[in-house]
């Protein structure tokens, strides 16, 4: 993959010899878009003010199609002082056991690409910029009751470098781009595209369960692919892998997000997508996206606290309340007086700004429809789960007890059901979605769209048996080969 890095201004000391070096000018006044997926930029700007010259380098590196380090979510983040605590708390252990300083209650690491300039925590500095895509950074360190921690982080430019740590950053940036343009190890055998299948094995509500999770591996080879469980500690090794297959429930500020953000960035198909999970799990967002387009919903009401008295009288009792980024049914809560709404209310304000009031369909059983690569994959009846009003039922502390699933051929289900679903999820995009919707009478309402629906063997399954996982892992195979062709494409021009 080619190296373009963007500074400031253009530098007469900063040159690479196996990169192309542009200042932020010549960079943005270009014109042409048709560099592909095959160009990586390394953008070396002051990224900090919104809509300045590195935010715009970045931000159009993405709309060419290039591959931008940091890109612009990654710009977004630094600013989030939610982003930065919940870094601090994946960086808790490593940080206890190297960061020792006496001299002061405050200490600033700056990380060149992965680097350490004064040599001291070079472990902490790969961590940093593992899981912070950003090639020039500053993290700041308080010390609070004897404990360091995380406290701040900052994109710097190629113009912060102290002029003694010009040598340091060369070498850095000379060994960032041998080691993005190397070769990926050759492998013995069969040479097939390799998916990386994500899942979580202490996870207590997984997306798959094991007997679809080895489906998944037996129908890889009938595709075309190599696919290979991985873990949350197998990170650094997404480069190995031409696409990402996520199995684990997403978080945005956790360790799922990191890995479907990083594959991205990789430039490999991956799903759940960024952009997908961030959409799916705003339940305020979700309304307000299927409202523009007219798809029907139950009566809901986005809840502020200047309005909380309006839901009784809007939507009636009993009602349900449901935090934006709730899920398995968790934070969904049925309401059936008005104290009742008030203790709640209070509870999901302490979290969220904002959450969602809807009116209390019951039914005997949710639709589920998987849409795949803006198709319908598969049809379901979630029945709700024994003597409860919802199809999952989860006590704190105690197992998950479901409904039982019934599946069905698409063909079969009501068209107006399938039809609604396909509408709903592909205004989310083309990744793999569980699209829930209640029919009442001759009336369908959309519930939500879910990234990262179950597929479990018995579950799912139950119409198209293993070639359900053959559609799945087919779609990899192609996006793969498409992008492949494209890059030989670019190669041959």
């Amino acid at each position: 993959m080619r190296t373009v890095m963007v500074t400031d201004k253009k530098l007469e000391w900063f040159e690479i010899p196996d990169a192309t070096v542009l200042g932020a000018r010549s960079y943005l006044a270009e014109h042409e878009s048709g560099r592909g997926a095959s160009v990586r930029v390394l953008n070396l700007c002051r990224t900090g003010r919104y809509q300045g010259r590195g935010y715009y380098v970045s931000l159009l590196a993405e709309a060419r199609g290039d591959r931008p380090i940091p890109d612009v979510k990654t710009v977004e983040d630094l600013k989030s002082e939610a982003r930065v605590q919940a870094l601090s708390a994946q960086l808790e252990a490593l940080v206890r056991e190297t960061l020792h300083h006496d001299e002061s209650d405050l200490f600033e690491l700056d990380v060149y690409m992965g680097r350490d300039p004064a040599q001291r925590h070079q472990a902490l500095a790969e961590q940093l910029f593992a899981k912070v895509r950003a090639p020039l950074l500053r993290a700041l360190f308080r010390r609070v009751e004897g404990r360091w921690r995380l406290d701040g982080l900052e994109a710097i430019g190629i113009a912060d470098i102290p002029a003694q740590h010009r040598a340091f950053l060369l070498e850095a940036a000379k060994a960032f781009v041998a080691e993005a343009s190397a070769p990926k190890p050759q492998r013995t055998g069969a040479v097939r595209p390799r998916l990386a299948i994500l899942w979580d094995p202490d996870e207590p509500h997984k997306p798959s369960n094991e007997e679809a999770l080895q489906r998944l591996l037996r129908a890889a080879p009938l595709v075309g692919l190599e696919a290979e469980l991985i873990g949350p500690d197998a990170l650094e090794r997404l480069p190995e892998f031409d696409g990402l297959f996520n199995r684990a429930s997403p978080e945005v500020d956790g360790v799922t997000y990191e890995f479907v953000r990083r594959a991205e960035s990789l430039g490999m198909p991956v799903i759940d997508d960024p952009e997908s999970i961030l959409r799916c799990l705003n339940k305020v967002y979700m309304h307000e996206l299927m409202s523009r387009h007219r798809i029907a919903q139950p009566r809901t009401l986005v809840v502020h606290r200047a309005n909380v008295e309006q839901v009784v009288p809007s939507l009636g009792l009993p009602c349900v309340l449901k935090l934006p980024d709730s899920g398995f049914g968790l934070d969904v809560v049925k309401i059936e007086s008005e104290g009742q709404l008030r203790r709640e209310a209070e509870r999901f304000f302490k979290v969220s700004e904002l959450f969602v009031a809807q009116e209390w369909l019951p039914t005997g059983f949710d639709w589920r429809v998987g849409v795949y690569d803006r198709r319908p994959l598969f049809v379901c009846k979630y029945f709700m789960a024994p003597g409860h009003w919802k199809v999952n039922q989860v006590a704190e502390g105690q197992r998950l007890i479901e409904g039982k699933t019934e599946a069905m051929s698409v063909g079969e289900a009501p068209e107006q059901v399938v039809d609604t679903a396909v509408r709903a999820a592909n205004l989310i995009g083309r990744g793999l979605y569980g699209v829930d919707l209640k029919q009442v009478e001759d009336r369908v309402y959309l519930i939500e769209v879910n990234c990262n629906p179950n597929i479990d063997a018995g579950n799912e399954d139950q119409v198209l048996g293993e070639a359900l996982y053959r559609e799945v892992l087919g779609v990899f195979a192609r996006r793969i080969a498409e992008l492949r062709s494209g890059a030989a494409r670019i190669s041959a021009a």
